[in-house]
């Protein structure tokens, strides 16, 4: 079954440009054309090494669950339906243990890694889908191979928009729907938007598990500590070379497992600065 999202390449290019001069018109820098090259070299290895993995890996394992489940829900619309829910659901907790598991964050750190916000920023995508996994194979024992596929391509179109500043609020929709507004929090590296928003098409599942910051104070993107590099290996890969070095160098089993499975910035004996630290300093959280 051919990737929705790469079927949608020439709409991507059409609006990334369309993008440019709208911004341009309104007086707005919105674009720098190293971090745009960044982001979308690391669009096409993503695209490649995905495709890649499907081939060889991961098509063959969803084939062999829904091939052997009791639970097939069969075809229908309100089957797709279900699948679109779940598929969304599954994006929510896929998205939030990247962000609070280390070596989860190594794979999804080059998305956050650009000090811009625009839509070549959606396509900046990781060059480790096997992380995905464990999050959406279990999916295969309600859905065909082909339904999560579609559920996941329409999952990963949708969010490809909500990737600009050039949309404001946008009214009652953002109490369900992931928007624009909501995903720019969800970007910023200003304290109090730490590890919030996980959302793909539905924001409630935010509202729900807690984790719903609205947009208030200016954005400002990238990480707390930004890589300065424009080299989409390094984008791609630095994180879990910082992982490793750490894990090897811990001086127990106990601190090696740490860095790997604690949140980004722990360290053993609360020295580090995690999310959760840094709000906790800021007053954000109760102490």
């Amino acid at each position: 079954m051919t990737d929705l999202t790469v079927l949608a390449i020439p709409a991507f290019i059409a609006l990334l440009v369309l993008e440019y001069f709208l911004a341009q018109r309104a007086g707005r820098n919105i674009q720098e054309t190293r971090d745009t090259v960044t982001s979308l070299s690391l669009g096409v290895g993503s695209v490649i090494i995905g495709a890649a993995w499907k081939l060889a890996v991961a098509g063959g394992l969803y084939v062999g669950v829904y091939e052997l489940t009791p639970f097939a829900l069969g075809d229908g619309p309100w089957v797709f339906v279900a699948a679109l829910l779940l598929v969304d659901f599954a994006y929510y907790w896929f998205h939030r243990l990247h962000h609070e598991v280390r070596v989860l964050w190594a794979s999804h750190v080059p998305h956050h890694s650009s000090q811009r916000y625009n839509l070549s920023t959606a396509l900046r995508q990781s060059w480790t889908p096997f992380t995905s996994l464990p999050f959406y194979l279990p999916l295969a024992l309600f859905f065909s191979p082909a339904q999560i596929a579609s559920a996941y391509g329409i999952n990963l179109l949708y969010q490809f928009w909500i990737h600009t500043e050039l949309i404001d609020r946008l009214g009652p929709f953002e109490w369900i729907f992931n928007t624009p507004s909501h995903h720019r929090v969800h970007h910023g590296a200003n304290v109090q938007y730490l590890d919030r928003n996980y959302a793909g098409i539905l924001i409630v599942w935010d509202r729900l598990f807690g984790s719903f910051e609205p947009e208030v104070e200016p954005v400002r993107y990238g990480l707390t500590k930004n890589i300065e590099s424009f080299n989409p290996v390094y984008a791609a890969f630095h994180e879990f070379a910082a992982v490793f070095r750490d894990a090897f160098r811990a001086g127990s089993l106990r601190s090696a497992l740490g860095y790997l499975l604690q949140p980004p910035g722990w360290k053993p004996g609360g020295a580090g600065a995690t999310a959760t630290d840094l709000k906790r300093g800021a007053g954000l959280v109760a102490g």
